[in-house]
């Protein structure tokens, strides 16, 4: 065998070795996404109007599916009403009682009020009086464009009273990374820090 043919053997092997590597990485590189999208990050669009100026259609997000169980003013993905992925804003959790409205109008939380900078302009905290206590295992929830969000309050009519069950929580929300432009990363309001 010549020197020659030594090295073209030698080169074709790399060449096979390096296409083996490359589906190898590629295979592994797709079943790590799988996963995180299956049990750690999810992406979600926005179909409605009901959480603007916060959200807006078409606008995308990450949800971190291990957050651990939502508190007050987290924005949260669950399984809705209807079945369907739904997004909205926590208001109250287990035990909070939740009161609209005082005498300027705003929700209360076990006898606070709550400012809330978050709602649509020249929105309002709710059309309707309502006086609830979320029982153990269950979230309160609102969207922040409160007159366009068919959120906790429409189902209080309803077997479940309008709760969601914190089993039923997909993930909380972390980042609107679509528009670019839009971009930004989510925080609890301060306005949640004082109620106890």
């Amino acid at each position: 065998m010549t020197a020659v043919t030594e090295k073209a053997e030698g080169v074709e092997k790399k060449k096979k070795g390096g296409f083996r590597e490359t589906i190898y990485l590629l295979v592994l590189g797709v079943g790590i996404a799988l996963v995180l999208q299956a049990f750690v990050i999810g992406s979600f669009y926005i179909p409605s109007e009901s959480m603007e100026n916060t959200l807006k259609i078409n606008d995308r997000v990450f949800v971190n599916k291990l957050a651990g169980a939502p508190g007050r003013g987290d924005i949260i993905v669950f399984k809705g009403w209807n079945g369907e992925d739904t997004i909205k804003r926590v208001i109250g959790v287990a035990g909070d009682r939740v009161v609209c409205c005082d005498s300027r109008k705003r929700l209360t939380i076990n006898g606070k009020a709550l400012d809330e900078p978050y709602l649509f302009p020249d929105d309002f905290p709710s059309d309707e009086k309502f006086d609830i206590t979320v029982p153990k295992g269950k979230l309160w929830l609102m969207g922040d464009h409160r007159s366009a969000s068919a959120d906790s309050r429409s189902h209080m009519e309803e077997p479940g009273k309008g709760f969601i069950p914190v089993d039923d929580v997909i993930g909380t929300a972390v980042v609107r990374y679509w528009p670019l432009s839009r971009g930004t990363i989510f925080t609890t309001p301060d306005s949640f820090a004082k109620i106890e």
